[in-house]
């Protein structure tokens, strides 16, 4: 089946011409169909996918063509899309059409990708388990041994996680702010990259928190990841926050063996509450890279443990302002009221979700007068300190080996009502977000139940040939091929 194939399987066959775009599109689009109780899509776009098919297989015929050209992609419903819907699966933008298109997506549209639709996320992008999202949960596609309960793909990138993990689609986009990208790869058994702050431009992304966010590619091997990549960065002078650095041939350090590199191990990662089974599989990824030649040293980072609550204050300060221009004035939903002052509140209130009116205003509090040396002013310092950390830790090592996440992903509404259990679950990828580094999750084994458990790779900043570099060899030595309903 053409949608079992992985994106440079696919690259290659349609440059042989094993088949054409338009057969490939049309089994993804067949597939899309097939899987619409696993509530992944916000809007499919078959009518354009099938049209930048044909589009493509022209181009072809000439010679012409890019980087991505032919290849069915699913875009996160976050990135605005020029002409179809951008909802950032938020009633408040249920029915908003952008004008213009996001520098990243009109990049791989450049390069010749085939927009499969936008898939679903958390609402704004807040959340870990997309449980908040206004079209509501996307279903993972893998099960438990023990039980048939639906299971989250984590959050918020869960939709893209899910479509790839499902072989809706050869790749997806994602947004990654404290783990968006890396903990729903390790649901759902693929490989989540996030870039280096600043490789990505933040133009027409819908923002969460702005020194955080960040787009990256979700794909099912690490090759993939680099193809994506390379269409995706470079500097963007509408993005005060792009960085103006050289763009490297990510994939030319694939295959690379790793023998004399130095492999950080933080104990500060052996975090209490984590599943057993999560650090024996690091125990694993240690001795995999020892194997390949490479040598593990401990790190020590002490003020990891500091990272998640001084994210929680960041994070919600950024959203609070960021999310102050949905106020039904100028697009997006409008409910009206007698006053100015009851059309913000009624449609801020009817539009935004419980989770986002809770990060609205805890992000309020912390930047409020009284508040604000207290706690927003010491979480960023305390985010220097954690970045600091990094830097130091790198002047001995080459990168850093962690889990992804605590535990395998749970079940539909099991943390609903465990706010402290459920920022939990992005406790290991928040301390590179806040630092700014390029990481990503590899999946590497099963959990006793089947379901798929991940590695984490971190580097140092704008270093992501080493990521992709040690990432590689990971994923070989893993030699994870189990699919949802397949464990092989």
């Amino acid at each position: 089946m053409l949608n079992n194939l992985n994106l440079a399987e696919a690259q290659a066959g349609l440059a042989k011409g094993d088949f054409t775009s338009q057969e490939l599109t049309e089994a993804h689009i067949a597939a899309i169909e097939s899987a619409r109780d696993l509530n992944i899509f916000v809007t499919e776009t078959p009518e354009r996918a099938l049209a930048d098919a044909k589009a493509s297989d022209k181009r072809r015929v000439t010679g012409e063509v890019g980087a991505l050209d032919g290849l069915p992609i699913a875009i996160k419903d976050l990135f605005c899309t020029k002409g179809i819907k951008s909802t950032a699966s938020s009633h408040m933008l249920e029915s908003f059409v952008p004008p213009y298109e996001s520098t990243v997506t009109a990049k791989m549209l450049d390069a010749g990708m085939v927009m499969l639709g936008k898939t679903n996320l958390d609402e704004f992008a807040m959340g870990s388990s997309n449980e908040t999202s206004f079209f509501g949960p996307v279903i993972n596609p893998w099960k438990r041994n023990s039980d048939n309960k639906p299971l989250v793909p984590g959050g918020s990138s869960g939709g893209s996680a899910a479509a790839v993990s499902a072989r809706l689609c050869l790749a997806a986009t994602g947004t990654d702010t404290g783990g968006s990208i890396r903990q729903p790869a390790a649901f759902c058994g693929i490989v989540g990259m996030k870039p280096t702050y600043g490789r990505c431009s933040r133009w027409g992304i819908v923002a969460f928190a702005s020194s955080l966010d960040q787009a990256g590619p979700l794909t099912r091997t690490v090759r993939d990841a680099a193809i994506i990549l390379q269409t995706m960065v470079g500097f963007d002078p509408k993005d005060t926050t792009s960085a103006d650095v050289p763009v490297p041939d990510f994939q030319a350090m694939l295959g690379q063996d790793v023998k004399g590199m130095r492999i950080g191990i933080p104990n500060e990662y052996r975090i209490e509450g984590t599943d057993p089974e999560i650090l024996a599989l690091w125990e694993q990824g240690i001795a995999w890279l020892e194997d390949a030649g490479a040598e593990a040293i401990e790190v020590t980072l002490p003020r990891t443990k500091y990272a998640l609550p001084a994210y929680y204050i960041i994070a919600p300060a950024e959203a609070s302002s960021n999310l102050a221009r949905y106020d039904g004035m100028r697009f997006g939903l409008r409910v009206d009221g007698d006053t100015l002052d009851e059309v913000y509140e009624n449609t801020r209130g009817e539009g935004f979700g419980d989770e986002v009116r809770r990060r609205i205003l805890m992000g309020t509090y912390v930047l409020s007068a009284g508040y604000y040396d207290a706690y927003y002013i010491k979480a960023q310092k305390v985010r220097k300190l954690i970045a600091d950390e990094f830097s130091l830790a790198f002047e001995t090592v080459d990168a850093i080996l962690t889990p992804s996440v605590p535990s395998a992903a749970f079940g539909q509404g099991e943390k609903s009502d465990d706010l402290l259990g459920m920022y939990l679950n992005d406790v290991m990828t928040v301390p590179a977000s806040l630092a700014g580094l390029p990481s990503i999750s590899v999946p590497a084994g099963l959990s006793s139940d089947g379901l798929p458990l991940g590695l984490q790779l971190i580097t140092k900043a704008f270093d992501e040939e080493t990521l992709f570099r040690v990432a590689d060899i990971l994923e070989q030595s893993a030699r994870f091929t189990a699919q949802p309903g397949r464990r092989a």
